[in-house]
């Protein structure tokens, strides 16, 4: 149960006085429903109201506060015209202008002959200056009232920064101390206040200084956010440790065999990963592994040696791919792995229904399959597996943790082992698969040859067309990538439909089109197309990043270049040199591009590490874009930013292995106060790991 003292933080926004159910839906667009996410929706910028000149002195442009005497109304004669009001100071005359104003309401808040203080924007009109709709009108005696420096917060449209202020200063009376969480060390050694203080001061800056990621306050808070983040992962970690696994040891005999009758030797770096999987496999506890590897870095045949251990034991083994396209692709590479050892794998994706469905359910039941490939479609309820011993995951970053666990409850200690071609930035990892061990294929197989890599400025499309022209007709099959699927008139993106009908009427029949509208048989029949070489050029969105291997595609062209992420273009420029033909990637970009979109086209001809190019993307844009995170199983920080608070990541990452080492349960003071920061960043799904909780 979340303790009694967080309730009222986690009281919808409706709860604050001034907040109607209209304005909370457009708070809950731009920061979330409950009061404690508006808590953790922070400033900006800064709006300075302390410049308080004379009339004579004000600098136009500027935000002023200036104490006034009303000497005049002069009301519209038409109400298209504005209302005007004149005051005056001792050393000149301004004009407060108002549009579609109520004249009973300015003569109550502005009455002739009285003084008031007003705070806007100054503006320059003819000879003299004015103030159009002050932000602030006050008697001289409350002053007091509104801030000298105000906090400006991300709106969404019909949110103005009036009623966001009001909201905020309504949440800010809110919070009540809480127990403190924190390391008494850390917080010394950091000049850290408490979490309260913290938050009180992060919504009250003084200056452009204060909204920096690296203030004290920020990087408490951030700090409590990301040992929240480690402290619950580590918690799933211990979770799974502690579930008993089956020690899985294989003969080795199908191995062999398959090793055996292989194309090429494994590499070093993939024969150092299969020792790390075995020992795992062969512990008494389940495997929870992530397998890393670069675009052609061998990971399946990894796996597969990890899925036949299983079968020499007596078990089956899975392996789950993102679409179906993916799944038949795996299908065909491992069949043919396997045909040595006589094992034929099975296909359970959507597109398997009635009899032929039954048939392959009552195998899996049965303990008749010993090797299946497939999509979600393998975990669905219906589906029941005799003794499934090993699951493998391919394109990880698809899936978070909620859903790493729930694949493994499909058989009794189901040891699991996922990969992806997404070299992910190490601080990341951190973050996201905290709860996991990592392996990761350094190498290229022998023989694969670098990708050239040439940008090239879009001014120069035809000479692009006429290079792509020659490939083609030397044999080469050509990936031509578009941004976007249809023209939109606020857009000069090349749009898919309309490249592919222009190099259709160049190349004719043999181009294709796929996008992610397309439905999945249709996107596949073009794909499998390309591959069986019936179509020389595919027109496609980057719905091909995680897809087909076309070994004869040799030529890539990626229009708008720069309008994509790095992590992206390393996946896209993967898709060619997997052939023994000299392989081309074109960067097609905008003629004047800006410094971060040059220095990721660069970096792209410079290098194809990917992990390098995982760490540069890091750098140039953040944690929040990196992925495309909200479908990517990566968490989203509100106060953290990985790449300003790398080094606190590392600190919640020891601090958490040493509280769960002290203090399993979190029963003694610190733990209990640990339980209020879990909850506090809604991560009480980790509660339930606890062995009394």
């Amino acid at each position: 149960m979340r303790p009694e003292n967080l309730f009222p933080l986690f009281r919808t926004v409706t709860s604050l006085k001034g907040v109607g159910a209209r304005t909370a839906d457009l708070i809950e667009k731009v920061a979330g429903p409950h009061i404690i996410d508006l808590l953790w929706h922070l400033p900006s910028g800064i709006i300075d109201r302390r410049y308080t000149p004379k009339v004579k002195d004000a600098i136009p442009d500027s935000i002023a506060t200036i104490t006034l005497r009303i000497t005049k109304h002069y009301p519209p004669h038409n109400p298209r015209q504005p209302y005007k009001i004149v005051g005056m100071d001792d050393t000149g005359a301004m004009s407060l202008v108002f549009f579609r104003a109520r004249s009973d309401y300015l003569n109550k808040m502005l009455p002739e002959g009285e003084v008031r203080v007003v705070s806007g924007k100054i503006e320059k009109f003819g000879d003299g200056i004015q103030m159009t709709h002050p932000d602030h009108i006050v008697r001289e005696d409350e002053v007091e009232s509104f801030n000298k420096v105000e906090p400006v917060y991300p709106l969404t449209a019909g949110l103005s920064l009036k009623v966001m202020g009001k909201a905020m200063t309504a949440a800010l009376e809110i919070p009540t101390e809480l127990p403190e969480w924190l390391d008494g060390p850390l917080v010394a050694r950091e000049k850290w206040t408490t979490w309260l203080t913290a938050v009180q001061a992060i919504h009250a800056p003084e200056s452009e200084n204060d909204l920096s990621p690296q203030t004290p306050n920020r990087r408490r808070l951030a700090y409590d956010e990301l040992l929240a983040n480690q402290l619950a992962l580590a918690l799933v970690r211990a979770h799974m440790k502690r579930t008993k696994g089956l020690a899985l040891k294989g003969d080795g005999s199908l191995r062999e065999k398959v090793r055996a009758a292989l194309p090429f030797k494994l590499t070093n770096s993939q024969i150092f990963t299969l020792g790390e999987i075995d020992a795992d496999l062969a512990a008494d506890h389940r495997m929870l592994r992530l397998l890393q590897g670069d675009v052609g870095s061998g990971k399946t045949v990894v796996a597969l040696m990890a899925m036949l251990s299983a079968v020499e034991a007596g078990g089956q083994a899975v392996m789950m791919a993102p679409t179906e396209i993916l799944a038949r692709q795996h299908l065909a590479s491992i069949s043919q792995m396997t045909e040595s050892a006589d094992l034929q794998p099975l296909l359970l994706t959507g597109r398997e229904r009635g009899k032929k469905r039954e048939e392959i359910l009552d195998k899996l039941k049965s303990g008749a399959a010993r090797l299946v490939i497939g999509t979600h479609a393998l975990f669905t309820d219906d589906v029941e597996y005799k003794d499934l011993r090993v699951t493998v995951i391919d394109e990880q970053h698809r899936f978070g943790v909620h859903q790493r666990l729930t694949l493994a409850a499909k058989g009794r200690a189901v040891d699991v082992l996922v990969m992806t071609a997404t070299p992910i930035p190490r601080t990341l990892m951190l973050t996201a698969y905290g709860d996991m061990d990592v392996s990761r294929l350094t190498e290229k197989p022998a023989g694969r040859k670098p990708v050239q890599t040439v940008l090239i400025s879009q001014e120069r499309l035809d000479e692009v067309v006429g290079a792509v022209k020659r490939a083609v007709s030397s044999g080469a099959r050509v990936y031509w990538v578009c941004p976007l699927i249809e023209e939109q008139e606020t857009s000069d993106m090349a749009a898919a439909e309309a490249r592919y009908d222009h190099l259709r009427s160049i190349f004719g029949e043999r181009t294709g089109l796929v996008h992610g509208r397309l439905k999945g048989a249709d996107k596949d029949a073009v794909m499998m197309a390309f591959k069986d070489g019936n179509i020389d050029v595919l027109v496609a969105t980057t719905v091909i990043e995680v897809g087909v291997d076309v070994p004869e595609a040799s030529v890539m062209v990626i229009e708008h270049a720069e309008r994509f992420g790095l992590a992206q273009l390393h996946q896209l420029r993967g898709r060619i040199g997997r052939g023994a033909e000299k392989s081309t990637c074109l960067l097609v970009h905008a003629g004047h591009i800006g410094e971060t979109a040059k220095a990721r086209l660069t970096t792209m001809r410079e290098t194809d590490d990917g992990f390098i190019i995982a760490e540069r993307d890091l750098q140039l844009r953040g944690a929040g874009e990196l992925l495309g995170t909200r479908q990517s199983g990566l968490p989203e920080f509100r106060l953290a930013d990985i790449a300003e608070h790398a080094e606190l990541l590392q600190i919640a990452r020891d601090d958490a292995e040493m509280i769960l080492l002290n203090d399993p349960d979190l029963q003694k003071d610190r733990g209990q106060a640990l339980r209020h920061l879990l909850y506090l960043f809604e991560r009480d799904s980790a509660i339930r790991y606890l062995r009394s909780g």
